[in-house]
């Protein structure tokens, strides 16, 4: 399977961008581990900036990060397992400006409360950070907790939203 890709420059650094040509399939935050040094940028992978679903993504990032933006209108293809994918659907319901705790995903989702560390888990491989929006979701206490992008980041995130309520 062929995977394209490119970086957009943004607030929260450099994002990689992958498509399988018809669906976004990932937004990662730098580092990116080796671009070309088959890592998280493939060997096989080819760089195109202009790739219309790559454009499309970057144009609505921009969007957003100029707040411009609350809800993305992208296609989405997450490669991961039944269960990630449905924690991942889920996550897209969680409005802008709005934190939910693994817990209330876990009940969300039908599971027990026991649940909530395999959605934890679930939420820490999402591919497609920001448009699937992993950095919504909080600790029970309301704390913030991990986040593959880093803490600083989510609260970055977590901020523009907050500012763009009224």
């Amino acid at each position: 399977m062929t995977t394209w890709w490119t970086l957009l420059p943004s607030p929260v650094d450099d994002l990689l961008l992958t498509t399988d040509g018809s669906a976004l399939t990932g937004v990662f935050f730098s580092p990116h581990k080796g671009i070309g040094q088959g890592d998280r940028v493939g060997e096989a992978w080819i760089r195109d900036d202009d790739h219309p679903v790559l454009g499309d993504a970057g144009r609505q990032l921009q969007q957003y990060f100029s707040r411009e933006r609350r809800e993305f209108e992208l296609e989405l293809a997450p490669p991961g397992t039944d269960f990630q994918r449905r924690v991942w659907d889920a996550l897209r319901t969680i409005p802008f400006g709005v934190t939910r705790s693994y817990g209330a995903i876990a009940a969300q989702l039908g599971l027990p409360p026991g649940a909530s560390r395999a959605v934890g888990l679930a939420n820490g491989a999402n591919p497609i950070s920001i448009v699937v929006p992993c950095h919504r979701v909080i600790g029970t206490s309301g704390a913030l907790t991990g986040y593959g992008g880093g803490l600083e980041r989510k609260r970055f995130l977590l901020d523009l939203e907050s500012d763009l309520l009224f």
